[in-house]
């Protein structure tokens, strides 16, 4: 694999982002828990197809996009279910429903293949975004990596207030103490059933978002102030809809 390297960009770019976005690379093309090092590589494809599908384009433009039906433009790699879990998380993740995740559930998927699609689609989407926004090109999807996945689900993961088990705020302890202290935030807590995409995320948010320590003093040793950043950050979060 190609070392990650935005020495080209028209922008300087620090050093932690390319080596994170290194490591995140790294670990796409091996096997997960519960996909092989193809498969993930596999739904990173998907991730990318997305952009282009007719489907999710009219669904994107319908009042609801149950009342669009048809077939995902795919690769052909990954099983329908899967290909419309990423299809739709990658386009439109801000409809998802309830019912919608019951019948993609139906379909086949597991729970841990669920949140594991869910943790290499974010680490895709933040990557390539990354990319675009700084004018860079996309990167060539890794190789695959032999071997199968460790199929190891976290004994203390259980339905809590989500769709999908996922360890204890106060209960990430033994093999997933490293995962958070003492409490952490539902956002994290989401992809627990798959421990491993926690690190993933967990290592990329350090390089892509400010610390706590960092919030509280905002605008220092930036190269633009606060206001600047309190204006940036409101204007994409009404472009994104974002929820918060």
């Amino acid at each position: 694999m190609s070392e990650i390297s935005y020495a080209g960009a028209d922008v300087s770019v620090r050093e932690d982002l390319p080596a994170a976005h290194e490591r995140q690379w790294r670990r796409l093309a091996e096997p997960g828990a519960w996909w092989t090092g193809r498969e993930r590589v596999a739904i990173a494809a998907e991730v990318r197809g997305a952009r282009d599908c007719p489907l999710c384009r009219e669904r994107a433009g319908a009042l609801s996009p149950n009342a669009v039906r048809g077939q995902h433009k795919s690769r052909g790699e990954l099983p329908d279910a899967a290909v419309e879990v990423i299809h739709r998380v990658a386009t439109d993740p801000g409809r998802l429903s309830r019912g919608w995740f019951d019948g993609v559930m139906a379909s086949g998927l597991t729970d841990g293949q669920y949140v594991e699609l869910i943790g290499v689609v974010v680490t895709l989407v933040s990557i390539d975004a990354f990319c675009r926004g700084i004018g860079a090109p996309l990167h060539p999807l890794p190789e695959p990596r032999a071997g199968e996945p460790s199929r190891r689900r976290p004994p203390q993961a259980a339905l809590d207030n989500a769709w999908l088990p996922m360890i204890p705020a106060n209960g990430a302890t033994g093999s997933e103490s490293d995962l958070w202290g003492r409490r952490t935030g539902n956002v994290i807590r989401a992809l627990s059933l798959v421990p491993d995409e926690v690190r993933g995320l967990k290592d990329l948010s350090a390089a892509h978002y400010l610390s706590i320590d960092q919030m509280a003093n905002l605008g220092a040793g930036r190269s633009i102030d606060r206001m600047q950043i309190e204006l940036l950050a409101g204007r994409v979060s009404a472009l994104r809809e974002c929820f918060y």
